[in-house]
């Protein structure tokens, strides 16, 4: 069995290299080059790491330039995104795209029967279906930017690192040498090293966005803003002005150019409606299920009710209100530690006051 290992430069798939050959396979490294400039990931000290940790392991070592891919089907879609007033999640659309469409496709190419990298998660084999689970270590868990796999996808892939622990996976890149087995893990957005995201936007896409006005729940002018772009909901600092109490984002709302702002409590719905659904399974279920949900990547999931709705998507009600579900990020269900699948919010809440949801015919 022959398997291409997508290696960054860091320790995590580094080692998934090392136990991937271990494991017996005929390894074949290479670095998804996606961005041209210094800085973030793909630098040209990132090559360097990936490129002796996989010499030292025996291992043909490629870099693929992916840059256009990675610019119209991650940059520019993140950038038409906050655009239209919403905060996606790059890293999902590179998983979506590059790493498990395009990459996955040189490995079909270079007859290579699986494709490696360094992702906390666990796929496992159920009768005639894949399940994506939870890493083991819950405090490195990655599923949730996994969650647009398909069936096929997850035949073609391995996790080496799903059961292990970060200091575990340190622990065997010392004792192999590799000279990464202390570089820091990466955080940022790679296009966006220093998280100045409007900033990447303007440099890279030409975005200009220009003023507008801040407005209450009620339509009211009370101050200018800055962008749209440079807004997300749940957002309290930078907002300026000088507002009689401690004011947050409540929706952005790019048709009209304004922001809305409103006190903390407005921010808690139950309700979101959630697009571009994709269910690991290959098929929704047949009406309603109780599951548990999660509306960002850091946050631990929430008991909820998910109805599939006619039109593909999915329609989540909570059983406790949550704070700042927002449009452009992803919703995630679980059934325990099965990723059950995801999409990406397009409405939060009903329109009613704090975004109560509607709970007719939800009970279980």
């Amino acid at each position: 069995m022959k398997a291409l290992i997508a290696m960054s430069g860091g320790v995590d798939s580094s080692v998934a290299a090392k136990l991937t050959l271990d494991a017996g396979y005929e390894c074949v490294g290479c670095m998804m080059k996606l961005y041209e400039a210094d800085g973030g990931c793909c630098s040209a000290d990132d090559a360097m790491d990936a490129r002796s940790v996989a010499f030292g392991l025996g291992m043909p070592f490629y870099v693929f330039n992916f840059c256009d891919g990675f610019r119209k089907n991650v940059i520019e879609r993140f950038a038409e995104e906050y655009l239209n007033g919403r905060t996606p999640n790059p890293c999902i659309d590179c998983n979506s795209y590059m790493k498990f469409d395009a990459l996955l496709r040189r490995a079909e190419e270079l007859g290579c029967d699986k494709i490696v990298t360094g992702h906390y998660a666990r796929v496992e084999k159920s009768g005639e279906k894949y399940l994506l689970k939870k890493a083991a270590d819950l405090s490195k868990d990655q599923s949730y930017v996994l969650y647009r796999l398909t069936q096929k996808q997850l035949g073609k892939v391995i996790f080496p690192l799903g059961e292990m622990t970060k200091s575990e996976t340190r622990a065997i890149a010392e004792s192999c040498g590799f000279v990464n087995s202390h570089k820091k893990d990466s955080q940022d957005i790679c296009f966006a090293p220093d998280g100045d995201y409007p900033a990447a936007l303007e440099r890279l896409c030409g975005v200009v966005c220009p003023e507008g006005d801040f407005v209450d729940v009620c339509g009211n002018v009370i101050g200018r803003h800055r962008g749209i772009i440079r807004y997300t909901v749940g957002q309290h600092k930078g907002l300026g002005g000088n507002f009689p109490e401690r004011m947050y984002v409540l929706g952005v709302n790019a048709a009209a150019n304004t922001v809305t702002l409103g006190t903390g409590d407005r921010l808690f719905s139950r309700e979101l409606v959630a697009g571009r659904f994709n269910w690991i399974s290959g098929e929704p279920p047949a009406g309603k299920i109780r599951c548990s949900a999660k509306v960002r990547y850091r946050q631990t999931e929430k008991t909820a009710v998910a109805e599939p709705l006619p039109d593909g998507r999915v329609r989540i009600v909570f059983d406790e209100p949550q704070r700042a579900i927002t449009p452009g990020q992803s919703a995630v269900l679980y059934d325990g530690d099965i990723v059950l699948g995801g999409g990406v919010i397009v409405e939060n809440g009903d329109g009613g006051e704090n975004g109560e949801a509607r709970e007719e015919g939800l009970a279980e």
